[in-house]
């Protein structure tokens, strides 16, 4: 089956960003010259999805107001001569797109923000982006584990190795069988200790979900900060059926944070070809 559906998760408060996220969502916040979650739009469109579903609240209206095309803006650019900037104002690649908005009433953890999806998903498979996440490789993230996916008609999650010193910031899987960057995924524990970690394979912001999630994170129970945890309903699907994880091949940045929402804008600044050689020039003269 094609998937076509892609949900993001987009309803948090980015605490890690305030001030800055006060009034402007982090996901709204700039990589260069697109929001972060523009990132990830595109790459889900890129792999042939036509209906994304935000999993939002009533403080990110401008996360809506962004993907929609703005007619006044674009007659303001014509009759000043300023025709090139309007594919960059409304892409074309937008327009085939449906954008639907689901609004997370209370943040009861990802497990809850994609629940939330179930009535627009219905039977079908589809994908979860989180936009903290955001990728560069010749091949999308998501191209890799939707591969998978046809191969497996499974639930595929995208994977990468981290050091040990980083893995309590990560759900980290236990794997089994290992077929080359494909494993068998046996278990996974979200943001263990490095003492008590299974692997230090831990999971990336990119999954292909069958239907049967849905009925997985219904009968997850809210955990101690009253949140449904995501890995908790895939532990459960292991459970019953083979779920599998793909070892990503290329860089990833984790814009949640502040040096990765660094690191992303300068490794990005850096593959531009109208800034490069100024960015490294600044890069240069600051050290």
């Amino acid at each position: 089956m094609i998937i076509k559906k892609a949900v993001l998760p987009v309803a948090g408060l980015g605490t890690r960003f305030l001030p800055a996220s006060k009034a402007t969502p982090k996901e709204m916040l700039p990589i260069i010259d697109k929001p972060l979650v523009q990132y990830a739009v595109e790459e889900a469109i890129k792999e042939g999805i036509n209906e994304i579903i935000f999993i939002t609240s009533n403080e990110k209206n401008s996360i809506e107001k962004h993907f929609k095309k703005n007619k006044k803006i674009e007659s303001r650019l014509i009759k000043s001569g300023k025709n090139n900037f309007i594919e960059k104002l409304n892409p074309k690649k937008f327009e085939k797109v449906t954008f639907k908005y689901v609004n997370q009433k209370s943040q009861k953890g990802l497990g809850d923000a994609v629940l939330q999806a179930e009535k627009y998903i219905k039977n079908e498979s589809f994908v979860v982006l989180l936009p903290d996440d955001l990728f560069i490789s010749k091949k999308t993230c998501l191209n890799q584990i939707i591969s998978l996916n046809k191969k497996t008609n499974s639930t595929v999650i995208g994977l990468n190795k981290v050091d040990k010193a980083n893995i309590h910031k990560y759900g980290v899987i236990k794997p089994g069988i290992v077929s080359n960057k494909i494993i068998q995924i046996s278990d996974m524990v979200e943001k263990p200790l490095a003492k008590n970690a299974p692997s230090d394979i831990a999971i990336l912001g990119r999954y292909v979900f069958t239907p049967s999630i849905f009925k997985y994170l219904k009968k997850v129970k809210c955990d101690s900060s009253n949140e449904i945890q995501l890995t908790n309903a895939i532990k459960l699907q292991i459970e019953d059926e083979e779920v599998f994880g793909c070892i990503y091949d290329g860089q990833k940045f984790d814009c949640g944070s502040k040096e990765g929402f660094v690191h992303a804008t300068i490794a990005l600044a850096l593959k531009d070809k109208a800034i490069n050689k100024k960015i490294k020039e600044i890069i240069k003269d600051i050290i």
